[in-house]
């Protein structure tokens, strides 16, 4: 009886040290934070440092990838995002660029520099913002979000620059591709996607 009673007060110590861990060691996932309802309900700065309401693309199928300079994928990626761009944003699509150096540093340059580069080199036409970053405590609230929306593989965190989230034109977040998914795979998507009201 007695070696009961001493694995009842053992369990109760366990069990209230637990407790008192609990609340002196929140888990960053015990108190979340409170996110947007919806991805019009985000403002975000563009690569001049002006804020532009996401609610500015209500009603548009929108492509938002995290974008960087220096990456192996960067040529074959920006050459399909223009061709996607450039054939259908008549049609209601936009691409948001986000670019991002959390990933080999890839993303080094000024604000400056990173929209020569876009606009120069690859010509692009599609909105460009920020730098930010897309993992980790100091993630931009929308990537976030969209992690929140679309989980990955294994785990939520982006992979990689040229990871792409398709949003249909009810501000949905339909999909989640992996950095080595080319635009060009995600076409006929977007071609539904466009289709539908």
């Amino acid at each position: 009886m007695g070696l009961w009673r001493l694995n009842q007060w053992i369990s109760l110590l366990i069990v209230g040290f637990a407790v008192v861990l609990y609340f002196i060691y929140p888990s960053s996932n015990q108190f979340p934070e409170e996110l947007p309802n919806s991805i019009y309900d985000f403002t975000v700065k563009d690569i001049y440092g002006e804020d532009v309401s996401l609610s500015n693309y209500k009603g548009k199928v929108l492509l938002l990838v995290n974008v960087a300079s220096k990456c192996g994928l960067m040529s074959s990626n920006y050459t399909e995002l223009n061709i996607i761009y450039e054939k259908y944003k008549t049609q209601g699509l936009e691409i948001l660029a986000f670019p991002c150096n959390q990933f080999g540093w890839q993303e080094p340059g000024s604000n400056e520099e990173i929209m020569e580069t876009v606009c120069s080199t690859f010509k692009a036409e599609f909105p460009v913002f920020q730098k930010i970053e897309v993992n980790g405590k100091n993630a931009a609230p929308l990537y976030k979000y969209l992690k929140s929306k679309k989980a990955g593989v294994l785990v939520d965190d982006i992979k990689w620059n040229f990871a792409k989230f398709l949003v249909n034109r009810h501000g949905n977040v339909i999909d989640r591709y992996a950095p080595t998914t080319s635009p060009l795979q995600i076409e006929s998507e977007i071609q539904n996607l466009l289709a539908s009201s």
